[in-house]
């Protein structure tokens, strides 16, 4: 990772900024076009309605391939999940067509665990290796022990709700605040920096793309400003203690899926 000029070099060449997107251009595949027919006609689509030639990266949304339909979650009249059997392996090799045919420049997953990377990593014939596995990652879920996988098989891991997530009415409602952390609060008085800086700041220091989201200007501004200071190892080990393996987004509405990525530890 190179944090002067922002950017990380991915396993097939391509660069990605190591801090948002920008004019990046990513798209996900959603759960109900795994089967492989599908996966290059949903990316062409998609590319119509942005009038783009290419997106920069492409990825599977989430390991748990579900029936196809209008409903982005199906579920049959019972209320029981409709998911599909497709394989992740032959998904895949429809990823690897769209970047033969142009239209992604980079390819990779999202939300899979160990178990389920190998199964790509592992796949007779594999041609492209996932640039990266996008998942939730801070610091009540520091994601250490994906991350050292990712990092053994030069994976990019990627973070989404870096700095938590925003009190949407999905989400339950007693989460806990990550920004209003003691021990973060406390690292930013002694920086002169805000809660959200650090968070950034710790990412960055282990190796982490950082997705921050935000519509406020100033924070967009302030999030943006973590390249100009930089972290003791001691401040880095207390952060690593705040984790508690919490999930913002446990991905309920997959539950009874076969698939579930996070079923497993990591």
């Amino acid at each position: 990772m190179d944090l002067k000029h922002h950017y990380l070099e991915l396993n097939d060449g391509h660069f990605i900024p190591i801090l948002g997107f920008g004019t990046y251009a990513p798209k996900e595949l959603w759960c109900t076009f795994h089967l492989p027919e599908m996966v290059q006609p949903t990316l062409e689509r998609c590319l119509k309605e942005v009038q783009l030639d290419y997106v920069d990266l492409y990825l599977i949304h989430f390991p748990t391939p579900l029936k196809p339909g209008e409903k982005i979650i199906p579920y049959d009249k019972h209320g029981n999940l409709l998911y599909d059997t497709v394989d992740i392996c032959d998904t895949w090799e429809a990823m690897e067509k769209c970047k033969d045919a142009g239209l992604a420049k980079s390819i990779g997953v999202s939300n899979f665990n160990r178990r389920q990377l190998e199964m790509i990593l592992n796949k007779p014939g594999l041609k492209y290796k996932p640039v990266c596995n996008q998942v939730e990652c801070h610091p009540y879920l520091n994601q250490s022990k994906m991350l050292n996988f990712c990092k053994s098989n030069n994976i990019a891991l990627v973070a989404y709700f870096a700095l938590g997530a925003q009190r949407d009415t999905w989400m339950d409602q007693s989460a806990p605040v990550l920004l209003e952390d003691p021990v973060l609060c406390a690292l930013a008085k002694k920086y002169k920096r805000s809660p959200a800086q650090i968070a950034l700041r710790y990412q960055l220091q282990r190796g982490v793309v950082v997705l921050a989201k935000s519509f406020n200007e100033k924070r967009i501004k302030e999030n943006i400003q973590v390249f100009d200071f930089q972290l003791t190892s001691e401040d880095m080990k207390t952060i690593d203690g705040l984790n508690r393996n919490f999930r913002y987004n446990a991905a309920s509405y997959f539950d009874g899926h076969p698939n579930h990525p996070f079923s497993d530890e990591y």
